[in-house]
C-alpha cells in the first residue's frame, strides 16, 4: 500500500497534532544522534512545543548549554572578527581536530595492545573493561549468526527430507508399475508358449498321420533277371531293377 503525500500545513486536530509532534520529535532526535555518531560532530537540538514545554538533545558530555555557549562565541567572534583573527580561529580549529584525530589513533593502537607503556593502572583497567565489552558484543553477534545458520540448515534439512519422502513415494509407484508390467509380460509369454505348444501338437499329428493305400499290392517290386547279350565276350550284363 502506497502512503499518500503528507501536506505540510498546520494540523487542526489537537489529538493528531500531539501524536505527530511526538513522532516527529523522536525522529528528529534520532537523526541528530546518528549525525553525531557517523560524522563525529557536536549536535544540539532545542525544541519547544506549542504548550511551551522544552525538549532538548545533545551528544556533548557537558550538555546542550555548552553547545549554545560555543555557538554564541563563534557567532559573536564572526561578527567582530577581522580577517587575521578569523584565520587564527580556523587555524586553532584545525589544530584541535588534528589533536582529536591523534587521540583517536592512540586509543585505537591501545585497543590493539600497542603503546601501553605510558598508561597507569586505572587506564589499563578502563581499557580492559572496554575490550571485555567489545569482546562480549562480538561473541553475542557471532553466536547469533551461528544460531541463524543452524536454523537455516535445519530448515534446509527439513525440505530435503520432505523431497526425499516424495521421491520415495514416486519410486514405490514406479516399482509397483514395473512389477505389474513384468507380470503382464510373463502372462503374455506364457500364453505365447501355450499357443506354440498347442500348434506344435496339431502340426505333428498332421505330418505323421499317413493314409495307407487301398491296394498294397499296387506297388510291385520286380526284379528282372539279366539277359545275356550276344557279344563276342559273352559277359553278363548288370541286373536291372524295375517296377
Amino acid at each position: 500500500m502506497v502512503r499518500g503525500k503528507t501536506v505540510i500545513e498546520k494540523i487542526e486536530s489537537t489529538t493528531s497534532r500531539q501524536v505527530t509532534f511526538s513522532k516527529r520529535k523522536s525522529g528528529l532526535f534520532k537523526k541528530a544522534k546518528e549525525l553525531g555518531i557517523l560524522c563525529d560532530a557536536q549536535v544540539g537540538v532545542v525544541l519547544f512545543s506549542n504548550t511551551g514545554r522544552l525538549y532538548e538533545y545533545s551528544n556533548s558530555n557537558s550538555g546542550t548549554k555548552s553547545i549554545i555557549e560555543r555557538y554564541q562565541q563563534v557567532k559573536e567572534g564572526q561578527q567582530f572578527m577581522s580577517a587575521s583573527d578569523e584565520a587564527k580561529f580556523w587555524q586553532a580549529e584545525g589544530e584541535r581536530l588534528r589533536q582529536q584525530l591523534h587521540n583517536l589513533q592512540d586509543n585505537h593502537r591501545q585497543l590493539l595492545g600497542h603503546n601501553l607503556s605510558g598508561l597507569g593502572l586505572e587506564d589499563l583497567k578502563g581499557l580492559e573493561s572496554q575490550l571485555e565489552i567489545s569482546l562480549h558484543n562480538i561473541r553475542l553477534t557471532k553466536d547469533q549468526l551461528m544460531i541463524d545458520e543452524i536454523e537455516k540448515s535445519n530448515k534446509k534439512g527439513i525440505l530435503v527430507h520432505q523431497e526425499n519422502m516424495e521421491l520415495h513415494k514416486k519410486l514405490n509407484i514406479i516399482r509397483h508399475d514395473y512389477v505389474g508390467l513384468q507380470n503382464k509380460v510373463h502372462e503374455y509369454d506364457r500364453l505365447i508358449e501355450q499357443t506354440e505348444v498347442n500348434g506344435g501338437i496339431t502340426s505333428s499329428s498332421t505330418n505323421y498321420n499317413f493314409i495307407a493305400p487301398e491296394d498294397v499290392n499296387s506297388f510291385d517290386l520286380k526284379l528282372s533277371l539279366p539277359q545275356h547279350a550276344e557279344s563276342d565276350d559273352d559277359q553278363p550284363e548288370s541286373p536291372t531293377l524295375g517296377l
